[in-house]
């Protein structure tokens, strides 16, 4: 099966990102799940990335490749929110890429580089309203990474939630998760 990289949001590693990678884990995959809080988990989203900015955004995308640095080459990256991130950093810059899951989350990807490798297939999910999505600019960095890569594509939900995909929070939507888990779940799939 594959082997994954998840990084957390910005609320922490919380129960939700724990039972998504255990979702992976059943269907047969080995999944790695870092935590770049060192151990902290805030209750809510603008304590977390206050302690994101109080420690650097760099700090927290270097905590992530050097937890890569141990694993194989050959991973797929998984990012919810603020852990898209290290995901897209990897997914763009580390030999051996086999995929990238950004979820709630897209930066241009001239932010790494300039161009995402051409045998790196990549899916994007987040909500159509979604404040922070929709509204600061991830979707526009989404829709142009699916015209310029070869794999790409682009799911958006109906809805206005961030961090839906997490079970754990409030603003879980379990309708749009499942179908978010399904698509993440045949994507991987297909790259064994």
């Amino acid at each position: 099966m594959t082997e994954v990289l998840v990084f957390h949001h910005g609320y922490g590693l919380t129960v939700g990102v724990r039972e998504f990678a255990e979702q992976l884990r059943r269907a047969g995959h080995t999944v790695h799940v870092p935590d770049l809080f060192e151990g902290q988990v805030f209750d809510t989203l603008e304590e977390g990335m206050g302690y994101a900015e109080a420690v650097g955004f760099g700090t927290v995308v270097a905590r992530g490749t050097a937890a890569a640095e141990g694993l194989a080459s050959e991973l797929v990256y998984v990012g919810f929110s603020l852990g898209v991130l290290p995901a897209q950093k990897l997914a763009q810059n580390r030999p051996g890429a086999r995929g990238a899951l950004l979820l709630e989350a897209c930066v241009p990807v001239a932010e790494f580089g300039g161009t995402w490798p051409h045998d790196v297939p990549v899916q994007v999910h987040g909500m159509d309203a979604d404040p922070f999505f929709a509204g600061e600019g991830d979707v526009d960095a989404a829709r142009a990474l699916v015209e310029t890569g070869a794999d790409a594509e682009l799911f958006l939900y109906p809805g206005d939630k961030h961090l839906f995909t997490d079970s754990s929070l409030p603003s879980h939507d379990e309708h749009a998760a499942t179908q978010a888990t399904h698509r993440v779940l045949a994507f991987l799939d297909r790259i064994k």
